[in-house]
């Protein structure tokens, strides 16, 4: 692997946005110890990795990341479209997790 880099940690803070909570991250928490979050638009892997052991003191394995693309919705009679956003997925080393409830 690359030699670590070291990053702002300002800039690391606002990397992630927010926890994403569905029934497909529920699922992915319990089975394969991952955990899915909302980040900035121009957030890259070795960002969040940095971001999510910064801010949660955890190992980090690896990090995937999608694309959202924002639905075309209705406003009256004018199409309007929600914007894009990125979500990543963050696969923790074996044994390691994430309590969001303990750390609030």
């Amino acid at each position: 692997m690359n030699a670590p880099v070291k990053y702002n940690s300002e800039r690391l803070m606002t990397v992630l946005l927010a926890p994403v909570v569905s029934e497909k991250a529920t699922f992915l928490a319990d089975k394969h110890e991952q955990v899915v979050f909302r980040v900035t638009q121009n957030a890259t892997k070795p960002e969040v990795k940095a971001a999510v052991e910064l801010m949660f003191k955890v190992e980090v394995e690896s990090v995937q990341i999608s694309n959202v693309k924002g639905k075309e919705k209705r406003f009256g009679r004018f199409m309007g479209r929600r914007r894009n956003w990125k979500k990543a997925y963050v696969c923790l080393k074996a044994g390691q997790q994430i309590n969001f409830a303990a750390e609030a």
